[in-house]
């Protein structure tokens, strides 16, 4: 198992939308939650910077700054990615569907 916190849909307490980029998601394959996938959060360029657990309701969330950004999904259901662009602070949502 890796070090990666598990996470929750909720957006701590004290994140100013106005201020941050959160990208938040879920894990699915067929529909349904993927929990315990590993999502991890590529920049641009294709290079790692972070990765999560994702929830028992298959729910991910990472803070990132503007740019463009890959989120992929490694579970036991199969892999699967989605691309966002974050334009500036605000809540930025994708599904990553694996399988």
């Amino acid at each position: 198992m890796c070090g990666a916190p598990e996470q929750t849909a909720e957006i701590p307490a004290g994140v100013d939308l106005t201020k941050e980029s959160v990208l938040v998601g879920k894990v699915t394959n067929g529909g349904s939650p993927v929990g315990g996938a590993y999502v991890r959060l590529l920049d641009g360029t294709g290079e790692f910077t972070a990765e999560v657990v994702s929830s028992a309701t298959g729910d991910y969330r990472f803070f990132a700054a503007p740019g463009s950004w890959t989120v992929r999904a490694l579970s036991r259901s199969g892999n699967g990615q989605s691309d966002v662009a974050v334009q500036g602070p605000g809540l930025y949502t994708t599904e990553v569907s694996v399988g």
